[in-house]
């Protein structure tokens, strides 16, 4: 052979070890790549507004909520867990910065966390800052822009309808003085019609591009429903025989309690049809689209939970079902939230961990500033100093254990502690009042027995804890 063909031989051996070289270490790195997600769990962390713990899942036979069910039945779900404010911007900053609220703090429904905390990083952040994708779709901050650079991967996304869209040309006849249009309509339209339809296919996108991504993810998905108005196709009214819709059964308020305590009056914002507001009729219509808005919601969460298992994402992915407030539905004659009654506070939370318990039930006290620490630590990620949650990763594999003493939460001048038997309201106004529960022996809050010479200890006991709690919520660096 001559010099010249050995050149080319030589030469075209070296380009075939260069490209082996190139493929190895492309592999090396794929291969790296793909061990790192594998130590590193997905979040699939799903927001639900104004969900109060009525499903399937919570002993509520009458709500067809099969998929939210399903999900249960997979991972861990806690029966006290409370929401730190009572409506859904404040409720929803304080659980992304897992700070707790003051009366300077998280108070309205347009609270945001990047005004009242510009300093605090944001659930979302330490998993972005980690090297996730962190994908925001839906309502998941109150507002689209709230932390939205420092916390998501792009933008956050909505649809451009609102929730206010409706289909039924009847619901934009508003009454006199109505700033809305009618409360609730059942057209037999598609699920992607309404924006919670939308907001689901739009996650359903968001996953076929994720599972390609090396890195692990973090995908937040926000639905409205079922918030006000009650908007849902009609398939879901149709699972619900109205006529045998029973109502509270504790229309009045609390024995003894203090003129403070109110009702939201969100619902007298939009107009009622031919419905006069109060009687057992419009009673039945508002508990009636309340269930169907809770099942249209319920199937979305099933698509979603679907496309992710369909993508084999599943065993990878720490799944996390959670109602930022609760909502009375006729008890104590209120409907809706901002009050500190149980209805308002308590939330359902459900999550399913990868090696986790399946099927269990926790009745352990826990709070929404407690998700930011437990999910950090269940990703191995450190947890910020402004951070007041604690990690409660240990129910994971005992749901028995015992984790909090108390909750603490707040809505305007009122503040609570709830123990595991007790609830205790203080409204710091001179005139206010306070409002101590016995929730063994009345678990609807129908006497309040502040004033009971035989619960002066226990009054006592709750007074303490929750004096501890103003202090810890005031003492944090922001």
């Amino acid at each position: 052979m001559n010099n010249n063909n050995q050149n080319k031989a030589g030469s075209k051996i070296n380009k075939i070890l260069g490209l082996f070289v190139i493929s190895l270490s492309g592999l090396m790195i794929a291969t790296s790549a793909n061990a790192a997600r594998q130590d590193q769990p997905n979040v699939l962390f799903i927001a639900i507004d104004d969900l109060r713990p009525e499903l399937g899942a919570y002993g509520a036979s009458h709500i067809k909520t099969p998929n939210i069910d399903a999900l249960a039945q997979e991972g861990l779900m806690f029966k006290r867990a409370y929401a730190q404010v009572p409506t859904c911007g404040a409720s929803r900053a304080s659980m992304m910065t897992g700070m707790l609220p003051s009366q300077k703090r998280f108070i309205t429904y347009t609270t945001r966390a990047d005004v009242d905390v510009p300093n605090a990083r944001t659930l979302p952040q330490v998993f972005k800052e980690a090297g996730y994708t962190t994908v925001s779709i839906g309502k998941v901050f109150h507002t689209l822009e709230d932390s939205q650079d420092r916390s998501w991967s792009k933008a956050a996304w909505r649809p451009e309808v609102d929730h206010f869209k409706s289909f039924d040309p009847a619901t934009s006849n508003k009454s006199s003085g109505s700033k809305h249009g009618r409360v609730y309509e059942a057209p037999g339209v598609s699920d992607d019609s309404y924006v919670d339809g939308q907001i689901a296919q739009k996650a359903i996108d968001e996953l076929s591009l994720l599972k390609e991504k090396a890195e692990p993810f973090f995908l937040a998905v926000g639905f409205y429903r079922p918030h006000m108005p009650f908007y849902a196709p009609k398939k879901y009214w149709d699972l619900y025989d109205r006529d045998t819709i029973e109502l509270a059964d504790n229309q009045f308020r609390p024995e003894g309690a203090p003129a403070s305590l109110k009702g939201s009056n969100e619902y007298k914002q939009y107009s009622h049809g031919t419905y006069k507001i109060g009687t057992p009729e419009w009673q039945r219509m508002m508990r009636h689209g309340y269930y169907a808005s809770v099942s249209y919601v319920d199937k979305l969460v099933g698509d979603v939970l679907t496309e992710l298992d369909r993508h084999g994402l599943s065993d990878n992915t720490i799944i996390v079902l959670w109602g930022d407030h609760g909502w009375h539905l006729g008890e104590h004659s209120f409907w809706g939230k901002h009050n500190t009654l149980d209805k308002s506070l308590r939330v359902p939370l459900i999550i399913r961990v990868p090696g986790g318990v399946k099927g269990e039930k926790t009745t352990a006290l826990v709070e929404s500033v407690d998700i930011y620490p437990t999910l950090a630590d269940l990703a191995g990620l450190s947890t910020p100093s402004t951070v007041q949650g604690e990690s409660f990763k240990k129910l994971f594999s005992n749901p028995q254990l015992k984790f909090r003493d108390f909750t603490y939460s707040r809505f305007r001048n009122a503040d609570t502690v709830i123990s595991k038997t007790h609830t205790y309201t203080f409204y710091k106004y001179k005139d206010g009042g306070e409002m101590l529960y016995d929730l063994e022996r009345d678990s609807e809050e129908n006497i309040n027995v502040a004033q009971d010479p035989a619960y002066a200890d226990t009054l006592k006991a709750m007074k303490a804890m929750l004096k501890k709690r103003l202090k810890a919520a005031v003492n944090v660096e922001q």
